[in-house]
Parts: structure tokens; sequence; C-alpha cells
């Protein structure tokens, strides 16, 4: 049985193995990271900007410099945070550079643990898999002016594309699956990262206190559920209410709402 992904100690239990980490990068930014370090809760001394912020797994190597972020449900997803940190990861590498020019790459990639719950600025949903965002300037003709390399990912695996690519397929199925089907996951296990992956995630292969930030991560997965269930009940509930007042008969209403019309008399004697 695998521990759920979206608990922040059990994402970075697998995204800090050197070899995980550095296959998960190659195959998302096609990139090579080598003789690499890497820390988690990275803070920058002294601070960046006026917001203190720290980053999940930090990874710098001589010519790159690495942030992963873990984007976890109870959070709103705020694109603005994000934008936030991988700008600050740039500016701190120009404040250590007596001239403008910066020799590092900068990339951040953000895993997305839940549906998005954002609209783009024209209110239309964001439904994509891989999101890529860059610094480069286009021409008027459209035509990308490659003057940075610097790159921001966002990964969310419930919103399947067919055009992903099978290497980021397998990376977003181990997220997927160890939340929703820890006990049967459908995972490439022939990827040897994955497979590793796969056994350090392991429930038997957790520390006492991994077991306990997974069982609490649960609790409040739980709880979060109830909560839901709730607020689509009561606004269920008020639906009916209108419909009612508006003299809709039980049996049309229980055919608009698919509820049973015992469970509609029983709101329509409490009003």
């Amino acid at each position: 049985m695998l521990a759920n992904l979206d608990n922040e100690v059990i994402f970075k239990k697998v995204f800090t193995d050197k070899e995980i980490f550095a296959g998960f990068v190659k195959d998302v930014l096609g990139i090579e990271i080598t003789n690499f370090t890497i820390e988690t809760e990275k803070r920058f001394e002294p601070k960046i900007g006026q917001i203190d912020f720290k980053l999940d797994i930090f990874a710098e190597s001589e010519d790159d410099r690495v942030v992963v972020e873990i984007q976890r449900i109870e959070y709103d997803y705020n694109f603005d945070r994000f934008l936030h940190y991988f700008l600050m990861s740039i500016a701190q590498l120009q404040r250590n550079y007596e001239a403008y020019g910066i020799d590092k790459t900068v990339y951040g990639i953000v895993v997305m643990t839940a549906p998005y719950t954002i609209k783009t600025s024209d209110n239309k949903p964001v439904k994509n898999e891989v999101l890529i965002s860059n610094l480069n300037p286009k021409s008027l003709d459209g035509e990308e002016v490659r003057l940075f390399n610097h790159r921001l990912v966002f990964l969310n695996a419930y919103h399947k594309d067919k055009t992903t690519p099978p290497a980021i397929r397998d990376w977003l199925d181990l997220v997927y699956q160890s939340i929703h089907s820890p006990k049967e996951p459908v995972l490439n296990t022939k990827n040897p990262l994955i497979q590793k992956a796969v056994e350090i995630i392991d429930v038997d292969n957790l520390t006492p206190l991994e077991r306990d930030s997974r069982k609490r991560s649960e609790s409040t997965r739980i709880a979060r559920r109830i909560r839901d269930d709730l607020k689509k009940e009561e606004g269920m509930e008020q639906v009916i209410i209108m419909t009612i007042k508006q003299g809709k008969t039980d049996q049309e209403i229980a055919e608009f709402t698919g509820l049973p019309i015992e469970k509609i008399q029983e709101i329509r004697t409490k009003m």
C-alpha cells in the first residue's frame, strides 16, 4: 500500500532522493542536473522582497537552480504565489552577481494534488495537465525570442491530456494513484525510478514519524470530505426549497434533482 503524495512529508521523502529527483527533472524539464545539492524548507538569507517564504524542495548545481513545490488540496490555488517564489529565486541570484547577467538557469516545478479551482482572466476554467511559462518575449508576428532559459512548469494529473509525454505521465500517475488507489495502484513499474519511488512510499517502509504524518493527513482529508458533503447537502436543500416555493410538485422536484420523494417531503415539512 502506498502512502499518499499529497502529504508534504511523504512527497519530500520521495523527491529528495537524488536519483529520483534527477530523473524527475530530466523527464519534466529535459535537462540533466548533476553534482547538485538538495534542501527542503529553503529560505533565503537575507530575505528577498517583503514576503517571508520557504521552498519545499530546492536544488542547485553549478549550472542550474531547480525549485519543486507541492500544492496541497487544503490551499486555494494561487499562481501569484508560485510566480513570486520563482521570480525571487531569480532575484536572489541577481543579488549575488556583480553584473546583470546570470549564469545559472532557474526552473520551477509545481505539482498539483487536486483539480484546478481557478479561472483565467477571461473567465475560462483552467483544465490543463501541463502548463509551461517562461520569460521570453515574442515579436509582433508571434515568434518567441529566446532571451532567457528560465522556466516555470505546472503539473496536474487531474486533467489528463493525451498529448502529455509518457515520461511525464509516469510521474503524474504516481501522484494520482498514491492518492486515489494506494492499495492497487496502476503504474509503469517498468520505469526503474517509478519502481524505486513505489518502494520508498510503501507504507511498510515508513518511519514512525512518517506514519503519524500520513494518519494526520488522512484525518484532515476525511474531515474535509465530510465538510464538503455537508456544503453540497445544504446547497441541494436550498435548491429544493426554492423549487417548492415556485410551486413545483414533489414528483417534478424528484425528477429534477434525482433525490427520492421522501427526502423532498422531509424538506417540505421543515419549511
